[in-house]
């Protein structure tokens, strides 16, 4: 007998009960009772020596699958850490190297300068925690021209977008989801009359896909996701037993996702409000120009002051 197949009637049963498995419980031997002989057919002490003896087989297995699960668990997050403080100490080398000694720091000219500030200006105020120096006059009509850029920007392509959440994603009917610039992190309460396990969750996590539901239940998220991710960064938690956590980072680390899957409504990336991060945050080429830029400036500023 394939019991998977009434997982979903019980599901169905669990929900209904305000108790959870205690109610369910009630409810089975109550059906015994009244529309059985399993009590009366063969005695009471045969009775509960055929449940006993269910009992222990199942709970057996269930121990067995749990025990399982966990070491399987442990050993997915040991090598997750281990992958990422090995990526972490790549990293910091490669700053170090970067950064180390005066003769290795390269100076660019006035045009390179212009031009990297054209294109990657607003990595280095994200990242760096620097401000453009202008002028007052300067301040005042850019701020103008993004005022009114915002406006007619909002009145027309951006009006019917969400506003982000505090996290930089959105708060959707039924799971939140937040973002870095490097990392995406989704949260899906179920609202069920029953403490969660694992294995009542189908959760799949692929390059382009995420897929999130209830054994026998429709899912409450099945689509494509904005960009790809690195599956193996990918990881999820059951929290307080009734909300799946789900994490995973980026294939581009230099991009503010507008949605988490296709079909749900997108946020105004505009109004993204990053944290200032470290410099040793970025990738290796990235940094290195935000780097250079940042020598170039305080240079720039070196020689404003020595003329007066």
């Amino acid at each position: 007998m394939t019991e998977e197949k009434f997982d979903a009637i019980l599901f169905s049963m669990a929900q209904q009960m305000p108790g959870g498995v205690p109610d369910l419980l009630d409810v089975l031997f109550g059906f015994l009772a009244r529309k059985t002989d399993f009590y009366s057919g063969a005695g009471v002490d045969e009775a509960r020596s055929l449940l006993l003896k269910y009992f222990e087989k199942h709970g057996k297995e269930a121990i067995e699958k749990a025990a399982e699960n966990k070491r399987r668990k442990e050993e997915e997050e040991r090598k997750l850490a281990a992958k990422r403080a090995a990526q972490k100490a790549r990293e910091e080398e490669e700053f170090r190297a970067q950064t180390s000694g005066a003769g290795k720091i390269e100076e660019i000219s006035d045009a390179e300068a212009a031009e990297f500030e054209k294109k990657h200006i607003s990595l280095a105020c994200v990242y760096s925690g620097e401000q453009h120096v202008v002028s007052a006059s300067e301040d005042a009509e850019t701020k103008k021209n993004e005022v009114e850029k915002s406006t007619e920007d909002e009145d027309e392509e951006d009006k019917n977008k969400l506003r982000p959440n505090s996290g930089n994603g959105a708060d959707l009917e039924n799971y939140q989801w937040t973002q870095t610039l490097q990392e995406v992190e989704v949260r899906i309460p179920f609202k069920v009359g029953f403490p969660l396990k694992s294995r009542d969750l189908e959760v799949t996590v692929e390059k382009t896909h995420l897929r999130v539901a209830l054994k026998g239940h429709p899912p409450v998220i099945d689509g494509p996701l904005f960009k790809e991710i690195k599956t193996e960064s990918s990881a999820w938690v059951l929290e307080d037993k009734k909300v799946v956590v789900i994490s995973f980072e980026k294939m581009n680390g230099m991009e503010w996702w507008r949605y988490l899957v296709e079909g749900e409504p997108e946020i105004n990336t505009k109004k993204v409000q990053p944290e200032n991060s470290k410099l040793s945050d970025l990738d290796g080429e990235t940094r290195s120009m935000v780097s250079r830029l940042l020598f170039h400036t305080s240079s720039c500023r070196i020689n404003c002051f020595a003329l007066f």
